[in-house]
């Protein structure tokens, strides 16, 4: 054992450049062991010549010899050691803290070695055994009231250090995944700066909503006992079946819409305001002159309120009043929706909603079995297998389920809307009937019957349906401009306190100044306008009204008035795919046999050789005849070296498509849950046009459908056998020997099927490419064809077929049900005995089917990226469906790299996978939900980041709730706008969570429509809602919230120029109706005019949506574009109101007069200098405000002389004040158009 006076620490690499330890030896800095136990280092810096030595002193027992010694820092990672530079000496540094088990002693890592020989050193450690350590770290805390270094155990291995960061993103070296964490410099928040930065924000609305769960007193959830039919028998009460989107109920409409208005301080500020009139000390004018345009403000509010919630409440009722058929003792009765409670037995129709969550009973199909569309609840396409419950399916009558005495039992409602666990319990026998549930038992809320008539039993109602648990709750959308004008006005009331304070200064402090100073803030009110509001709302439904008068997008409904404007700052759109991108139709494009290839303009070539494949056969007399034909052999010779004729070779193809699949054929027919139909199966007429195709995936019925145009149809399947009718109308009989059904992980499907009449035993399989590939017999033509239908945006699909012998087939078969029958790794024998069996099998052709794009999608996108915006594409889909989808629909360019992120389970796996990701420059990203979920948990900013960087992301298999949730990452991450647009009830939760919100009408369901902030008919509107729409509302609505401060600014000016000149009086200069009417007649129909203002023709707008670039930016309304107005305010205020000073002869109510006109002058003409499109309402509003002002001179007496307005004198006073004010801004105007003009002004020129 080595002397405990000798710390043996690692050194710099630059002392050992050529040293590589053995395998199984630590490096030279694995340490000689020291005695002790816990160690505590304290740091003294000193400063050398080119190092940072430190002294340690070692407390805890360490002797007193090593207490001194002279040790060099270094930063220590796996990756190697490096000598830190002057600057970095107080950085964060790891020291490893290693324990060797043999010696029972400890170590330090840190850099560090004490004046001893080299070669010494080095077989010394050499010597040392490697032994696994258990791993400590010392964590330098940069606090200055005690800088020191503390060892901590760590709570990960080694392989699961955090993902570092550099200013330039991830670390760059290449070995950055072992690299260990730096110690993060923790810096306490200012506890008084805190609070006065948002702290107290943040504590008043953590006790709101701290109160609001306590009035909502949330049960816990719990597993439940469900008897059937008897809803009384139900141990709590549960949750009514309603849908609910409203915000508010008749008791909280006026307090809830009081508070969001109140909550604004602009509002808070008015109302204050208005309050202190009542204090006759603070009166400065009439009641009303306050009240009233505050009571207007509120009242419009409440209206417009009342209007979009009544809209709701309609929308609401509407679903909740959808009937259904409940089964009861005494028979069928017709239910609402909103009343179906747990234990209802319920029947659904075929393509009828499901109400609520419920376990699978009973089917009108003789299969026991039915499909669903799931499309509403997790975006996919594929129709749901869902089998009922063997106890009750087998019950003769309906009547039964009531006298069998059965419930379930069903765990507690969860979010996981892909398991779900319970048991179905039958007590009238003896011993109990026991069956266990599963998901495939199960028919959740918001799916659609697709084939048959079901009924169920209500286990969840209401919102604890796996559906509404994973749609999050309505909340107050606030749009962008909103929160700027509200900063705005915050600064303007500073400005405000800060001229009432410099009055009261510049009096002398005299008197009662508390009360002058509130005065002042009375007499200044007008710098923040409340007509602000009122001209805010009133244009926000002006533009709803416009949008949904737009011709060119019918359809189109604005459900939230107060928002439009964020159609015009968007910078991320989230969009889903199924029913958004796509219209859920599959169609057959392209057969290609690899000599020969196949396309949409010549299937007739297909029908020919189809109908002279069978032709020698002759044909049924009736379409029913069951008799078993086989087709003509001509061409399919069985030695394999005779090449086949392009007929043979298409029959084989046709014939290969027809019959490799999952899909069932479904006949209109009367048939009803109890099982009676009027006409059997059997004596049906296969030549029924009312034939539907059931599948669990679209690609299927497409394939069917196809086989079906060209000749080969589909007639009858069961678990046993398939039927193709052929063109000459005879039955081909095949029984189904074996079925291997897809696989995401296998990506394929096979099915072994004997021909009836010839005996032959065929095993057909078809899959994707890369797993198809390497089973097919060698060819030349495979990949390039692949590669080619790829890049026409087609879902490629290889068929191949083995022909097997009733012997090859036994052997086959008894593998593979000893496999089944095996306890131990099942899946993987199962998976070996079919590999057996896929090998050299003969490649018969490659399809090519197009999901269908919905209408100029295309274009639409394309429109989107060039204006700025990031389009990421949630959904649930599988991996490989979504990335075709993002190609076909060019959501990725045709030369974009794709990068698609392998699965992930576990951090280091998470960290490897990122690490391989940025390194790529310029690539698409697809990434499944479960990966994403991983990556969330650990690397939730880097991944963000990196994201963020990628020109398009497709996330796959997401849930709800993932949407939902990365929409918000983005919110918190970047700040910026986000848009999500779906069509699903699985969309709900992602289009709440956006700043705005757009739901398309899809075919299934208007869920996602009834949330949404907007609705759309097509995926292409969305074009013109951004680009035209979002950009004239964002627009119209800053220079109209500008110009309305700017008009009270105006007269706040004048009324400080006025105190000023007369002794800083507080006496106000217009009163009574010359206020309101300044605010409102005179001037409220000009300013509003702007909302009709465009600055750039739609077409103009649509043909270059790089314009769009420009208002995420927010330039419109900035503090640039505030301070021009603030300045041109005082300009204008100031020349009216000394030009009245000046020009007034004796008497002060000519002040008034002189001043009051030429301000309402210079307002008009100064909407004239903004506006930039002139319409005929915009000059009938100009010339109806000086009407009425002209008008209203005749009853205003009390304010004007009746002479003195009449005369010349007062016309060219007022003309010569108005030109002063306006004339200059003119020019200005001029000059800044021609010598700096916008960007948009160069297209329209």
């Amino acid at each position: 054992m080595y002397p405990p006076n000798n710390l043996w620490l690692p050194v710099s690499p630059t002392i050992y450049p050529h040293y590589d330890p053995p395998r199984n030896r630590v490096a030279p800095w694995a340490l000689t062991p020291c005695l002790s136990v816990q160690l505590r280092i304290l740091l003294r810096p000193r400063v050398f010549n080119n190092c940072c030595p430190r002294t340690y002193s070692l407390l805890s027992g360490i002797p007193q010899a090593v207490a001194q010694l002279p040790l060099e820092i270094c930063r220590l990672t796996l990756s190697g050691i490096q000598r830190p530079n002057r600057e970095s000496a107080d950085h964060d540094v790891i020291i490893p803290f290693v324990r060797f088990p043999e010696a029972k002693s400890s170590a330090i890592v840190a850099g560090c070695l004490p004046v001893t020989s080299v070669v010494e050193r080095r077989k010394m450690a050499d010597s040392i055994p490697l032994q696994p350590v258990q791993k400590r770290a010392a964590y330098y805390t940069a606090d200055r009231s005690k800088r020191r270094y503390q060892l901590e155990d760590e709570a990960s291995p080694l392989d699961e250090m955090p993902l570092m960061m550099s200013e330039e993103g991830f670390e760059n070296d290449e070995s950055d995944y072992q690299t260990l964490p730096r110690a993060r410099i923790t810096r306490r928040k200012k506890g008084l700066e805190w609070f006065l930065c948002g702290g107290w924000k943040f504590l008043c609305t953590s006790c709101c909503e701290w109160l609001i769960n306590v009035c909502r007193r949330k049960k816990e959830l719990k597993a439940r006992t469900v008897w059937l039919g008897c809803p009384e028998k139900c141990e709590e009460k549960y949750p009514r079946n309603a849908i609910k989107n409203q915000k508010y109920n008749i008791f909280t409409f006026i307090p809830g819409v009081l508070y969001q208005q109140f909550k604004f301080f602009l509002n808070l500020y008015f109302l204050v305001v208005a309050c202190s009139q009542f204090v006759s000390a603070l009166k400065i004018g009439y009641l009303y002159t306050y009240w009233a345009p505050l009571g207007f403000v509120l009242a419009v509010t409440m209206v417009r309120e009342a209007a979009d919630e009544y809209r709701r409440f309609q929308r609401d009722k509407e679903m909740n009043s959808q009937l259904y058929s409940k089964l009861t003792i005494r028979g069928k009765v017709q239910v609402k929706s909103s009343d179906i409670q747990v234990g209802d037995l319920i029947i659904v129709e075929k393509n009828q909603r499901i109400p609520a969550d419920m376990v699978f009973l009973r089917t009108s199909e003789k299969t026991g079995s039915c499909f669903i569309r799931t499309d509403q609840l997790d975006g996919e396409t594929d129709w749901k297998l869902k089998i009922a419950v063997s106890c009750t399916q087998r019950l003769p009558a309906l009547g039964d389920l009531f006298s069998i005495n059965a419930y379930v039992y069903a765990q507690k409602p969860q979010l996981d809307i892909h398991s779900f666990e319970g048991n179905f319990t039958r007590e009238d026998t003896d011993p109990s009937i026991h069956e266990s549930l599963s998901i495939e038992n199960t028919l959740w809320a918001s799916t659609v019957v697709a084939s048959g008539t079901v009924i169920g039993v209500v286990i969840y109602t209401g919102k604890e349906t796996r559906s509404v648990m994973n749609t999050s709750n309505p909340k107050n959308k606030v749009g962008m401009l909103d929160l700027e004008l509200n900063q705005l006005t915050k600064a303007l009331f500073l400005a405000l306190v800060a001229l009432s304070v410099v009055m009261v200064t510049l009096q002398g402090f005299v008197g009662p100044w508390y009360r002058y100073l509130f005065r002042f803030l009375l007499l200044f009110s007008y710098i923040i306008p409340i007509s602000l509001r009122v001209n805010l709302d009133m244009g926000k439904a002006a533009y709803g009204w416009m949008i949904m008068r737009d011709e060119n997008i019918p359809g189109t409904v604005v459900r939230t008035s107060t928002i439009p404007e964020e159609l015009g700052r968007l910078v991320y759109l989230l969009t889903d795919k199924t029913g958004t991108l796509t219209q859920n139709e599959m169609v057959f494009k392209r057969l290609h046999l690899g000599t020969v290839s196949y396309g949409t303009d010549t299937m007739d070539e297909i029908q020919n050789h189809i109908a002279s494949s069978y032709s020698l056969v002759q044909p049924s007399q009736s379409c029913n005849n069951n008799t078993s034909a086989t087709p003509s052999r001509k061409g399919q010779s069985s030695a394999p070296k005779v090449r086949k004729t392009v007929s043979s070779r298409v029959h084989e193809a046709v014939k290969a498509i027809a019959l490799c699949h999952n899909v069932t054929p479904v006949y209109e027919s009367r048939a009803g849950v109890n099982g009676e139909t009027e006409y059997s199966e059997v004596d049906q007429d296969f030549c029924d046009e009312n034939r539907t195709y059931q599948a669990s995936s679209p690609d299927e019925v497409a394939l069917v459908q196809w086989t079906e145009s060209v000749g080969l149809t589909l007639v009858n399947r069961d678990l046993t056998s398939m039927q193709l009718k052929t063109p000459g109308g005879q039955i081909l009989t095949f029984c189904i020997l074996q079925i291997f059904p897809f696989t995401s992980e296998s990506k394929r499907m096979g099915i072994i099927v004997r021909e009836e009449s010839s005996g032959d035993i065929t095993f057909y399989m078809k899959g994707a490419d890369v797993a198809m590939a390497t089973i097919v017999q060698y060819n030349d033509w495979l990949d390039e064809e692949c590669g080619n239908m790829a890049r026409e945006g087609l879902r490629t699909l290889v068929v191949a077929k083995k022909s097997l012998s009733e012997e090859q087939y036994q052997d086959f078969e008894n593998r593979y049900n000893q496999a089944k029958l095996s306890m131990h790794d099942r899946a993987l024998k199962v998976a070996a005995v079919v590999e057996s069996l896929e090998r050299e099998m003969e490649l018969l052709c490659l399809t090519g089917v197009e999901d269908q794009l919905q209408t100029d999608v295309r274009p639409t996108l394309e429109m989107l990226r060039n204006a700025g915006i990031k389009i990421w594409m949630l959904t649930g889909d599988k991996l490989e469906t979504a990335t075709c989808i993002a190609k076909s629909s060019h959501l990725v360019s045709r030369n974009q790299d794709i990068h698609i992120f392998r699965p992930v389970s576990n951090r280091s796996e998470a960290h490897l996978e990122l690490n391989a990701f940025r390194r790529k420059h310029d690539c698409a990203l697809v990434i499944a939900g479960d990966s994403l979920e991983v990556c969330l948990k650990y690397y939730e900013h880097e991944f963000v980041e990196l994201a963020c960087q990628c020109p398009a992301v497709v996330c796959c298999r997401c849930s709800p709730t993932q949407k939902a949730h990365i929409v918000k990452l983005l919110q918190q991450h970047t700040g910026r706008r986000t848009c999500a647009i779906g069509d699903g009830g699985n969309d709900v939760s992602m289009i709440q969570a956006a700043d705005c919100g757009i739901g398309i009408e899809g075919k299934e369901g208007k869920q996602a429509s009834l949330a949404a902030d907007f609705s759309i008919t097509q995926f292409k509107h969305i074009g013109r809602l951004l680009m035209v729409h979002g950009r004239n509302s964002y627009k119209r609505s800053a220079a109209l919230g500008q110009f309305v401060i700017h008009r009270g600014l105006v007269i706040s000016t004048m009324q400080a120029v006025f105190s000023s000149v007369f002794y800083f009086a507080s006496v106000p200069l217009y009163q009574g109706f010359l206020m309101v009417g300044y605010a409102t007649i005179y001037t409220m129909f000009p300013v509003f005019s702007l909302v009709l203002d465009q600055d750039v023709k739609p077409e103009t707008a649509l043909l270059y949506p790089e314009l769009y670039k420009d208002l995420t930016k927010g330039r419109s309304l900035s503090f640039k574009t505030f301070l021009i107005w603030v300045l041109i305010s005082i300009y204008q205020g100031g020349i009216l109101m000394f030009g009245a000073l000046v020009l007034f002869e004796s008497e002060f109510v000519h002040v008034v007069a002189i001043s009051f006109t030429a301000l309402i002058l210079t307002e008009l003409l100064m909407v004239a200098l903004t506006i930039r499109t002139w319409h005929w309402l915009m000059v009938v509003a100009e010339l109806f405000s000086l009407a009425s002002y002209v008008a209203s001179l005749a009853f205003l007496n009390e304010y004007f002389d009746a002479a003195f307005i009449t005369t010349l004198t007062f016309l060219w006073k007022v003309l010569a004040i108005t030109v002063v004010s306006c004339l200059p801004l003119y020019i200005l105007k001029y000059l800044k158009r021609k010598f700096s003009p916008p960007s948009y002004s160069k297209l329209t020129s």
